[in-house]
């Protein structure tokens, strides 16, 4: 028997709304699953209580990385490998290697976050959006809440939502299957039948 992953979407309008609200459930501890908006919304971040980014601590790894590895393989290849007399210069001409070592840092960081973004998020070439409301990409701001991690009732948290200032409430439901979908059926429905069930569009 397939297990239903049951969710209550607040609609907003405003984005001076959302924020308002985020934090006045959030006071009353309400676990909120996650806001998706069609634009980034200042203060968002913080009234959702999410921790400073460790994204520019992978950049500075992997600049490092970068420099490193630049260094090493300059002084490798000229000083040992194949030495080479250019200008009167030494063998291994520290200042030569600036150009190479900054262009090799940059890569190195560039491709290094992107990386790591693309695997903390779980974005697989593969995987299937999850969608809870259209909308939410054109000009709504979308408040998912997992019912099964909050101790109120359904009612309680519609009220509570409508109190906060949503213009809708919404339920919506995904099974197993659906959180598991076929990346093939989802691209085929795509191509034949626009955004389907594979997608998980809300309907109503």
């Amino acid at each position: 028997m397939e297990k239903n992953t049951n969710y209550l979407v607040g609609v907003f309008g405003d984005q001076d709304i959302l924020v308002k609200a985020v934090k006045a459930l959030r006071k009353k501890g309400v676990k909120i699953y996650e806001v998706f908006t069609p634009y980034p919304v200042h203060f968002l971040e913080d009234a959702l209580g999410y921790k400073r980014s460790w994204m520019p601590r992978a950049a500075f790894g992997f600049g490092a990385l970068g420099t490193t590895c630049a260094i090493l393989l300059q002084s490798w290849i000229m000083g040992y490998e194949w030495p080479m007399i250019i200008g009167g210069k030494g063998f291994i001409a520290i200042p030569d290697f600036v150009p190479i070592t900054f262009e090799l840092t940059v890569l190195f960081s560039a491709f290094g976050m992107a990386g790591s973004f693309f695997v903390s998020q779980d974005l697989k070439p593969h995987k299937v959006p999850q969608i809870f409301d259209r909308r939410q990409s054109d000009d709504k701001h979308i408040m998912a809440i997992d019912l099964a991690k909050n101790s109120l009732s359904e009612d309680e948290l519609k009220a509570l939502l409508q109190e906060v200032g949503a213009e809708e409430v919404n339920n919506k439901s995904f099974t197993e299957r659906e959180k598991k979908a076929s990346f093939f059926d989802y691209v085929s429905d795509l191509f034949t039948k626009g955004v389907t069930d594979s997608a998980r569009e809300l309907k109503g």
